[in-house]
C-alpha cells in the first residue's frame, strides 16, 4: 500500500538535523526498495499562493504569511505493506525530530 509521508519542520532551520541525517535516511528508502518518489521542497520564500473567489476571481499571494509556524519541507510516498510499516519508517525519517514531525497519509486508490 502506498503512502506519503509529508514532512513539516519548524519555520526555523534546525542544527540538530543534518544533509548527512538526510543522505542516510533517502539511501535507507532507496535500499528498501519502498520509494516510488519523493522531493524536497524549495525555500518557504518562493511560496506563492492562489485563492479563487465565490465570483470566480483569482487572488495570487506571494511569499510565506507571517504566522507560518511550520514548513511543508518534502514528502515521500512509500509503497509498503500496512500502516504500522509506514509509521517505523517516518519515526526514522529526521524531519520528525527536533520539533518537526512528520504526517503519514494513504494515497487513495481509485481503481483507475
Amino acid at each position: 500500500m502506498k503512502y506519503m509521508l509529508l514532512i513539516h519542520s519548524g519555520a526555523t532551520t534546525d542544527p540538530a538535523c543534518g544533509v548527512e541525517d538526510w543522505m542516510a535516511y533517502d539511501k535507507a528508502v532507496r535500499e528498501a526498495g519502498i520509494r516510488v518518489s519523493s522531493e524536497s521542497l524549495a525555500d518557504l520564500t518562493t511560496a506563492t499562493t492562489v485563492t479563487v473567489g465565490p465570483s470566480g476571481e483569482r487572488t495570487v499571494t506571494d511569499g510565506p504569511f507571517a504566522e507560518t509556524r511550520e514548513v511543508l519541507g518534502g514528502y515521500y510516498v512509500i509503497d509498503v505493506p500496512d500502516l504500522d510499516v509506514a509509521l517505523d519508517w517516518a519515526a526514522r525519517c529526521p524531519g520528525a525530530r527536533g520539533g518537526g514531525s512528520v504526517v503519514v497519509r494513504p494515497v487513495a486508490d481509485f481503481g483507475l
